[in-house]
């Protein structure tokens, strides 16, 4: 029972964290004088990836691989689908012309070069595949590109400038370890409660990671995604998902198997191709309907798709 009690406290850690850490460290950021464009570029992004990140590792230390990687794909498919749907139907959202023809074909691209690095038995005719560490700074290698890429883009858009307050110096530095410490116990909580779940319940590790875990770890673009469409932000909360996906595969997966190789289950190629065809949808529903926006009948597609992927891995699983 206290693993299920520190299973949920996880997800909540893991969100509050995320929180603080990007409130703290963007407030010391501001201080310092770094720009808000920076600050939204480097620290709020690799704020939103933090519960992704943490999990991976942690799961990836604890020989869980299955879900590492399918937290990632889970996440992914979760933030198309779900959150896009979900924000649909609260609000019909614009899609910006450097979303349709950039942000969404990096998107696809992500999933094509994960497939390429992961399936060694395919590609390279190997024993067993694996995303090594050489695949890990492939994978970082093009978050470096994505980045200088997106620096560039932002530079022509100044209008997506976001404002972040700076708070008292030592309010800052107890946010950003607290968010730190949060993370860090969050992680940790949430991988020991996936792997008692998938034992208990005779489930697979990977069912739970594209689940349970994915889902969770996705609140936070949820609630960012949910609460921008509500306000009328729907910029923020299309641009949110898509730079999300792009993050989670290119960094999260990257650092992740640089840190230690994370073995890879063929199976998991079913979730890489649902992704790549989420990811078509999304760039159909750009020009179908009112042109440049998803409507709240094409948000109750993706939301009845992702109850059809769940029902698809509960019986795979």
């Amino acid at each position: 029972m206290l693993t299920y009690i520190l299973f949920v406290l996880g997800f909540i850690f893991l969100i509050k964290g995320a929180d603080y850490l990007v409130d703290g460290s963007s407030s010391i950021a501001k201080r310092i004088g770094v720009s808000d464009l920076v600050i939204g570029l480097t620290i709020v992004s690799f704020g939103t990836s933090a519960p992704e990140l943490l999990v991976n590792i942690i799961a990836s230390f604890k020989g869980a691989s299955d879900i590492g990687i399918g937290n990632i794909l889970g996440s992914n498919i979760a933030n198309i689908c779900l959150i896009l749907g979900i924000a649909a139907l609260i609000r019909s959202l614009r899609i910006r012309k450097t979303t349709t023809w950039r942000g969404i074909p990096l998107n696809f691209l992500s999933a094509v070069i994960l497939f390429l690095v992961a399936n060694d038995i395919w590609i390279d005719k190997a024993n067993e595949s694996i995303l090594s560490r050489i695949d890990g700074f492939i994978l970082m290698a093009f978050f470096v590109i994505f980045m200088y890429y997106t620096f560039g883009l932002a530079k022509t858009e100044p209008n997506h400038k976001e404002k972040f307050q700076a708070r008292h110096l030592p309010t800052s530095i107890l946010m950003t370890i607290g968010g730190c410490v949060a993370l860090a116990f969050g992680g940790q909580w949430v991988v020991d409660g996936a792997v008692v779940i998938a034992r208990n319940f005779g489930l697979s590790e990977a069912l739970i990671g594209l689940t349970i875990v994915a889902v969770g770890t996705s609140l936070p673009e949820l609630a960012t995604s949910a609460v921008a469409a509500y306000k009328g932000n729907t910029d923020i909360a299309v641009g949110n998902v898509v730079g999300s996906n792009i993050f989670n595969i290119f960094w999260v997966l990257g650092l992740s198997a640089i840190i230690r190789p994370l073995p890879f289950v063929s199976m998991i190629n079913t979730d890489i191709l649902v992704f790549l065809g989420a990811t078509i949808l999304l760039f159909i529903f750009s020009f179908t309907g009112k042109r440049s926006h998803i409507e709240k009948w094409e948000g109750a597609i993706f939301v009845a798709a992702y109850i059809g992927y769940i029902v698809f891995l509960i019986m795979r699983g």
